[in-house]
């Protein structure tokens, strides 16, 4: 499977929304329920979905869903 199609479906489930069609560009700010703590659930869930583990600068840094999918993509060799 593609990794934004996975990543979408992760989103889906963290925000429990099977609506949700995610962009490069999107951010925290595009999706209303995408706070704090859904941050965390959102990192846990993909790390647990990819099977691979972010540093807290590495998500830190991330500034939209594209950087996430490029993260995704070098921590599990798909880069």
């Amino acid at each position: 499977m593609d990794t934004k199609l996975k990543l979408e479906q992760v989103f889906r489930e963290v925000f429990d929304d099977e609506e949700i069609e995610i962009t490069d560009d999107m951010t925290a700010d595009d999706i209303d329920a995408w706070d704090s703590l859904t941050h965390v659930q959102l990192v846990v869930a993909v790390e647990e979905a990819f099977n691979c583990k972010f540093s807290t600068v590495e998500v830190m840094k991330l500034k939209n869903v594209g950087e996430f999918i490029k993260l995704i993509d070098r921590k599990t060799g798909n880069a």
